[in-house]
Protein backbone atom coordinates (compact mmCIF):
# COMPACT_ATOMS: atom_id res chain seq x y z
CA UNK A 1 0.00 0.00 0.00
CA UNK A 2 1.25 3.15 -0.91
CA UNK A 3 1.23 6.08 1.15
CA UNK A 4 2.06 9.90 0.57
CA UNK A 5 4.20 11.55 2.88
CA UNK A 6 6.15 11.09 6.67
CA UNK A 7 7.56 14.22 7.87
CA UNK A 8 11.55 14.74 9.26
CA UNK A 9 9.66 16.02 12.24
CA UNK A 10 7.10 12.37 12.20
CA UNK A 11 10.40 9.83 11.87
CA UNK A 12 12.33 11.86 14.56
CA UNK A 13 9.37 11.39 17.38
CA UNK A 14 8.93 7.84 16.07
CA UNK A 15 12.55 7.11 16.72
CA UNK A 16 12.99 9.44 20.03
CA UNK A 17 9.93 7.96 21.61
CA UNK A 18 10.35 3.96 20.52
CA UNK A 19 14.07 4.63 22.03
CA UNK A 20 12.41 5.84 25.47
CA UNK A 21 10.04 3.41 25.86
CA UNK A 22 12.69 0.71 24.57
CA UNK A 23 14.69 1.37 27.42
CA UNK A 24 11.85 1.52 29.89
CA UNK A 25 11.66 -2.23 28.94
CA UNK A 26 8.53 -2.36 27.65
CA UNK A 27 8.10 -4.94 24.42
CA UNK A 28 7.93 -3.63 20.72
CA UNK A 29 4.36 -4.89 20.44
CA UNK A 30 3.62 -2.74 23.18
CA UNK A 31 5.64 0.36 22.27
CA UNK A 32 3.84 0.16 18.77
CA UNK A 33 0.24 0.05 20.03
CA UNK A 34 1.35 2.80 22.34
CA UNK A 35 2.74 5.04 19.34
CA UNK A 36 -0.23 4.51 17.48
CA UNK A 37 -2.88 5.99 20.15
CA UNK A 38 -0.53 9.16 20.47
CA UNK A 39 0.19 9.98 16.74
CA UNK A 40 -2.68 12.16 14.78
CA UNK A 41 -1.09 11.35 11.58
CA UNK A 42 -3.49 9.20 9.29
CA UNK A 43 -0.08 7.55 7.02
CA UNK A 44 1.57 7.11 10.15
CA UNK A 45 -1.42 5.24 11.60
CA UNK A 46 -1.74 3.04 9.04
CA UNK A 47 1.71 2.07 8.79
CA UNK A 48 1.96 1.63 12.77
CA UNK A 49 -0.88 -1.02 12.36
CA UNK A 50 1.26 -2.57 9.01
CA UNK A 51 4.15 -2.91 11.46
CA UNK A 52 1.96 -4.52 14.29
CA UNK A 53 1.15 -7.37 12.53
CA UNK A 54 4.25 -7.58 10.76
CA UNK A 55 6.04 -8.15 14.24
CA UNK A 56 3.27 -10.44 15.62
CA UNK A 57 4.13 -12.57 12.77
CA UNK A 58 7.66 -12.90 14.15
CA UNK A 59 9.76 -10.65 11.82
CA UNK A 60 11.77 -7.64 13.04
CA UNK A 61 10.54 -4.27 12.74
CA UNK A 62 12.96 -3.72 10.18
CA UNK A 63 11.22 -5.78 8.11
CA UNK A 64 8.24 -3.85 8.43
CA UNK A 65 10.26 -0.60 7.74
CA UNK A 66 11.69 -2.04 4.47
CA UNK A 67 7.85 -2.16 3.40
CA UNK A 68 7.94 1.63 3.28
CA UNK A 69 11.83 2.36 1.67
CA UNK A 70 10.42 5.62 0.09
CA UNK A 71 9.30 6.78 3.59
CA UNK A 72 12.16 5.92 5.71
CA UNK A 73 14.70 5.21 3.30
CA UNK A 74 17.75 2.94 3.52
CA UNK A 75 19.80 4.89 6.59
CA UNK A 76 16.53 4.56 8.95
CA UNK A 77 16.18 1.09 7.88
CA UNK A 78 19.30 -0.02 8.28
CA UNK A 79 20.50 1.26 11.96
CA UNK A 80 16.83 -0.26 13.05
CA UNK A 81 18.48 -3.27 11.61
CA UNK A 82 22.00 -3.15 13.25
CA UNK A 83 20.30 -2.19 16.58
CA UNK A 84 18.12 -5.66 16.73
CA UNK A 85 20.48 -7.97 15.62
CA UNK A 86 23.07 -6.42 17.85
CA UNK A 87 20.64 -6.05 20.61
CA UNK A 88 21.15 -2.27 20.80
CA UNK A 89 18.06 -1.19 19.51
CA UNK A 90 17.31 1.45 22.02
CA UNK A 91 20.74 3.10 21.71
CA UNK A 92 20.67 2.81 17.74
CA UNK A 93 16.94 4.70 17.51
CA UNK A 94 18.64 7.06 20.23
CA UNK A 95 21.46 7.80 18.28
CA UNK A 96 18.79 8.17 14.87
CA UNK A 97 16.70 10.46 16.91
CA UNK A 98 20.07 12.68 17.56
CA UNK A 99 20.91 12.57 13.79
CA UNK A 100 16.97 13.42 12.50
CA UNK A 101 17.00 16.08 14.94
CA UNK A 102 20.14 17.72 13.85
CA UNK A 103 19.21 17.18 10.37
CA UNK A 104 16.03 19.23 10.86
CA UNK A 105 18.26 22.36 12.73
CA UNK A 106 19.94 22.10 9.50
CA UNK A 107 17.21 22.42 7.15
CA UNK A 108 15.26 24.79 8.90
CA UNK A 109 18.75 26.89 8.89
CA UNK A 110 18.78 27.11 5.48
CA UNK A 111 14.91 27.65 4.75
CA UNK A 112 14.82 30.21 7.64
CA UNK A 113 17.68 32.45 5.51
CA UNK A 114 15.12 32.40 2.78
CA UNK A 115 12.25 33.37 4.76
CA UNK A 116 13.05 37.45 4.95
CA UNK A 117 13.74 37.74 1.12
CA UNK A 118 10.83 36.14 -0.03
CA UNK A 119 8.61 37.95 2.39
CA UNK A 120 10.49 41.14 0.72
CA UNK A 121 10.04 40.09 -2.89
CA UNK A 122 6.00 39.40 -2.00
CA UNK A 123 5.61 42.61 -0.38
CA UNK A 124 7.30 44.03 -3.38
CA UNK A 125 4.83 42.21 -6.27
CA UNK A 126 2.05 42.60 -3.92
CA UNK A 127 2.40 46.29 -3.70
CA UNK A 128 3.11 46.94 -7.38
CA UNK A 129 0.38 44.56 -8.29
CA UNK A 130 -1.40 46.96 -6.22
CA UNK A 131 -0.61 50.44 -7.82
CA UNK A 132 -0.66 48.49 -11.58
CA UNK A 133 -3.97 46.54 -11.67
CA UNK A 134 -5.98 49.28 -9.57
CA UNK A 135 -4.79 52.55 -8.78
CA UNK A 136 -3.27 53.65 -11.60
CA UNK A 137 -5.97 52.45 -14.17
CA UNK A 138 -8.42 55.02 -12.24
CA UNK A 139 -5.64 57.66 -12.62
CA UNK A 140 -4.54 57.21 -16.06
CA UNK A 141 -7.92 58.53 -17.81
CA UNK A 142 -7.32 62.00 -15.67
CA UNK A 143 -3.92 62.30 -17.12
CA UNK A 144 -5.18 62.19 -20.97
CA UNK A 145 -8.19 64.38 -20.71
CA UNK A 146 -5.79 67.21 -19.95
CA UNK A 147 -3.91 66.13 -23.04
CA UNK A 148 -0.58 67.04 -21.60
CA UNK A 149 2.78 65.37 -22.45
CA UNK A 150 3.39 62.53 -20.12
CA UNK A 151 7.16 62.05 -19.02
CA UNK A 152 8.91 58.85 -20.44
CA UNK A 153 8.40 56.79 -17.00
CA UNK A 154 5.33 57.16 -16.72
CA UNK A 155 4.79 56.01 -20.64
CA UNK A 156 6.55 53.40 -19.41
CA UNK A 157 4.80 52.12 -16.70
CA UNK A 158 1.25 52.95 -18.86
CA UNK A 159 2.74 50.07 -21.44
CA UNK A 160 3.51 47.87 -18.94
CA UNK A 161 0.07 48.66 -16.94
CA UNK A 162 -1.67 48.20 -20.11
CA UNK A 163 0.38 44.99 -21.05
CA UNK A 164 -0.12 43.71 -17.80
CA UNK A 165 -3.98 44.14 -17.76
CA UNK A 166 -4.35 42.90 -21.64
CA UNK A 167 -2.42 40.03 -20.67
CA UNK A 168 -1.80 39.53 -17.03
CA UNK A 169 -4.17 36.00 -16.93
CA UNK A 170 -2.02 34.51 -19.57
CA UNK A 171 1.57 35.74 -18.14
CA UNK A 172 0.23 34.59 -14.15
CA UNK A 173 -0.69 31.08 -15.96
CA UNK A 174 2.43 30.86 -18.36
CA UNK A 175 4.46 31.00 -14.82
CA UNK A 176 2.95 28.93 -13.57
CA UNK A 177 2.55 26.29 -16.10
CA UNK A 178 6.80 27.25 -16.40
CA UNK A 179 7.08 26.26 -12.64
CA UNK A 180 5.03 23.13 -12.85
CA UNK A 181 7.24 22.17 -16.24
CA UNK A 182 10.19 22.57 -14.17
CA UNK A 183 9.42 20.54 -11.52
CA UNK A 184 8.25 17.24 -14.26
CA UNK A 185 11.82 18.18 -15.58
CA UNK A 186 13.58 17.67 -12.46
CA UNK A 187 11.86 14.38 -11.94
CA UNK A 188 13.98 13.64 -14.93
CA UNK A 189 17.54 12.09 -13.61
CA UNK A 190 19.69 13.26 -16.07
CA UNK A 191 18.05 16.95 -15.67
CA UNK A 192 18.14 16.88 -12.12
CA UNK A 193 21.75 15.81 -12.05
CA UNK A 194 22.77 18.73 -13.80
CA UNK A 195 21.00 21.15 -11.63
CA UNK A 196 22.10 19.19 -8.42
CA UNK A 197 25.82 20.52 -10.61
CA UNK A 198 24.87 24.00 -11.16
CA UNK A 199 23.82 24.62 -7.45
CA UNK A 200 27.17 23.59 -6.34
CA UNK A 201 29.17 26.21 -8.17
CA UNK A 202 26.57 28.96 -8.04
CA UNK A 203 28.45 31.68 -6.22
CA UNK A 204 27.31 32.14 -2.30
CA UNK A 205 24.24 29.43 -2.89
CA UNK A 206 27.20 26.30 -4.28
CA UNK A 207 28.98 26.68 -0.48
CA UNK A 208 26.41 26.19 1.19
CA UNK A 209 25.07 23.40 -0.62
CA UNK A 210 28.34 21.67 -0.93
CA UNK A 211 28.39 22.49 3.08
CA UNK A 212 25.29 20.82 3.59
CA UNK A 213 26.29 17.54 2.13
CA UNK A 214 29.33 17.48 3.52
CA UNK A 215 27.38 17.21 6.88
CA UNK A 216 24.54 15.17 5.81
CA UNK A 217 27.35 12.54 4.31
CA UNK A 218 30.19 12.44 7.43
CA UNK A 219 26.98 12.61 10.09
CA UNK A 220 25.35 9.64 8.15
CA UNK A 221 28.52 7.72 8.00
CA UNK A 222 29.45 7.86 11.74
CA UNK A 223 26.43 6.93 12.76
CA UNK A 224 26.18 3.91 10.59
CA UNK A 225 29.91 3.26 11.42
CA UNK A 226 28.46 4.16 15.38
CA UNK A 227 25.91 1.16 15.08
CA UNK A 228 28.53 -1.21 13.72
CA UNK A 229 27.97 -1.02 10.62
CA UNK A 230 31.28 -2.07 8.45
CA UNK A 231 32.14 0.82 5.89
CA UNK A 232 31.83 -0.24 2.54
CA UNK A 233 28.49 -0.57 3.70
CA UNK A 234 28.25 2.26 5.70
CA UNK A 235 29.55 4.38 2.19
CA UNK A 236 26.85 2.21 -0.01
CA UNK A 237 23.98 3.09 2.59
CA UNK A 238 25.34 6.47 2.98
CA UNK A 239 25.11 7.24 -0.77
CA UNK A 240 21.76 5.87 -1.42
CA UNK A 241 19.77 8.43 1.19
CA UNK A 242 22.18 11.46 -0.32
CA UNK A 243 19.35 13.73 -1.57
CA UNK A 244 22.43 15.12 -4.17
CA UNK A 245 22.89 13.17 -7.26
CA UNK A 246 26.52 14.41 -8.00
CA UNK A 247 27.45 13.32 -4.14
CA UNK A 248 25.66 10.29 -4.77
CA UNK A 249 27.40 9.43 -7.53
CA UNK A 250 30.69 9.73 -5.81
CA UNK A 251 30.06 7.82 -3.28
CA UNK A 252 28.71 5.32 -4.99
CA UNK A 253 32.17 5.19 -6.69
CA UNK A 254 33.65 5.56 -3.76
CA UNK A 255 32.17 2.97 -1.85
CA UNK A 256 33.39 0.51 -4.56
CA UNK A 257 36.87 1.31 -3.87
CA UNK A 258 36.85 0.98 -0.72
CA UNK A 259 35.80 -2.59 -1.20
CA UNK A 260 38.74 -3.64 -2.78
CA UNK A 261 40.63 -2.05 0.25
CA UNK A 262 41.81 1.15 -0.88
CA UNK A 263 41.33 3.91 1.82
CA UNK A 264 38.51 6.28 2.03
CA UNK A 265 40.72 9.57 1.93
CA UNK A 266 42.44 8.28 -1.80
CA UNK A 267 39.41 8.76 -3.41
CA UNK A 268 37.90 11.73 -1.73
CA UNK A 269 40.96 13.54 -2.79
CA UNK A 270 39.87 13.25 -6.44
CA UNK A 271 37.14 15.23 -6.21
CA UNK A 272 38.67 18.39 -4.60
CA UNK A 273 35.44 20.58 -6.20
CA UNK A 274 33.15 18.02 -3.52
CA UNK A 275 35.56 17.27 -0.80
CA UNK A 276 37.70 20.35 0.29
CA UNK A 277 40.92 19.31 1.14
CA UNK A 278 41.07 20.01 4.65
CA UNK A 279 38.04 17.66 5.18
CA UNK A 280 39.54 15.20 2.70
CA UNK A 281 42.86 15.66 5.35
CA UNK A 282 40.71 15.29 8.71
CA UNK A 283 39.09 12.17 7.29
CA UNK A 284 43.07 10.50 6.39
CA UNK A 285 43.67 11.01 10.35
CA UNK A 286 40.49 9.43 11.67
CA UNK A 287 41.38 6.33 8.95
CA UNK A 288 45.21 6.34 10.67
CA UNK A 289 44.17 6.89 13.86
CA UNK A 290 41.40 4.42 13.90
CA UNK A 291 38.97 7.33 15.08
CA UNK A 292 36.90 8.16 11.74
CA UNK A 293 33.76 7.72 13.96
CA UNK A 294 35.03 10.84 15.83
CA UNK A 295 36.52 12.55 13.41
CA UNK A 296 32.91 12.29 11.36
CA UNK A 297 31.18 14.00 14.16
CA UNK A 298 34.14 16.93 14.45
CA UNK A 299 33.57 17.58 10.62
CA UNK A 300 30.19 17.33 10.78
CA UNK A 301 30.08 20.08 13.77
CA UNK A 302 32.73 22.34 12.45
CA UNK A 303 30.94 22.46 9.02
CA UNK A 304 27.63 22.86 10.51
CA UNK A 305 28.94 25.91 12.11
CA UNK A 306 30.21 27.22 8.70
CA UNK A 307 26.90 26.39 7.11
CA UNK A 308 25.21 28.63 10.03
CA UNK A 309 27.93 31.44 9.25
CA UNK A 310 27.10 31.12 5.33
CA UNK A 311 23.32 31.51 5.67
CA UNK A 312 23.80 34.64 7.84
CA UNK A 313 26.13 35.78 5.30
CA UNK A 314 24.15 35.40 2.23
CA UNK A 315 20.78 37.06 4.64
CA UNK A 316 22.93 40.01 5.83
CA UNK A 317 23.70 40.44 1.72
CA UNK A 318 20.16 39.93 0.62
CA UNK A 319 18.23 41.73 2.68
CA UNK A 320 19.63 45.27 1.77
CA UNK A 321 19.85 44.24 -1.72
CA UNK A 322 16.08 43.36 -2.03
CA UNK A 323 15.47 46.40 0.35
CA UNK A 324 17.22 48.37 -2.74
CA UNK A 325 14.82 46.78 -5.54
CA UNK A 326 11.98 47.31 -3.65
CA UNK A 327 12.81 50.66 -3.27
CA UNK A 328 13.30 51.22 -6.69
CA UNK A 329 10.51 49.36 -8.38
CA UNK A 330 8.24 51.07 -5.99
CA UNK A 331 9.72 54.57 -6.47
CA UNK A 332 9.67 53.89 -10.11
CA UNK A 333 5.50 53.34 -10.06
CA UNK A 334 5.43 56.61 -7.51
CA UNK A 335 7.19 58.44 -10.53
CA UNK A 336 5.23 57.55 -13.17
CA UNK A 337 2.23 58.90 -10.76
CA UNK A 338 4.01 61.72 -9.74
CA UNK A 339 5.32 63.03 -12.31
CA UNK A 340 1.91 63.48 -14.31
CA UNK A 341 0.69 65.31 -11.86
CA UNK A 342 3.57 68.19 -11.41
CA UNK A 343 3.38 68.80 -15.09
CA UNK A 344 -0.33 69.26 -14.94
CA UNK A 345 0.53 71.41 -12.14
CA UNK A 346 2.52 73.17 -13.88
CA UNK A 347 0.50 73.96 -16.88
CA UNK A 348 -2.57 75.14 -14.59
CA UNK A 349 -0.64 77.44 -12.09
CA UNK A 350 -0.37 80.87 -12.54
CA UNK A 351 1.72 82.35 -15.96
Amino acid sequence: MMFTHISLKEKMFFARHMAIMSRSGMQILDILRTLKKQTASRTMRKILDELLISVKNGQFLSDGLKKHPRLFGDFFINIVHVGEISGTLAENLEYLAESLEKKRELESKVKGALVYPIIILLATFGITGALTFFIFPKILPIFRSLKVDLPLVTRIFIAVSNFMIAHGVAVIIGAAVALIALRFLLLIRPVRYVWHRCLLFLPAVGTMAQNYNLISFVRALSLLMKSGVKIVQALEITSQSSTNLVYKRVLQKISVHVGQGDPMSKHLADYPALFPAVFTEMISVGEETGKLTDTGTYLANYYESELDASTKSLSNVLEPLLLVVMGFIVGFVALAIILPIYEVSQHIGPK
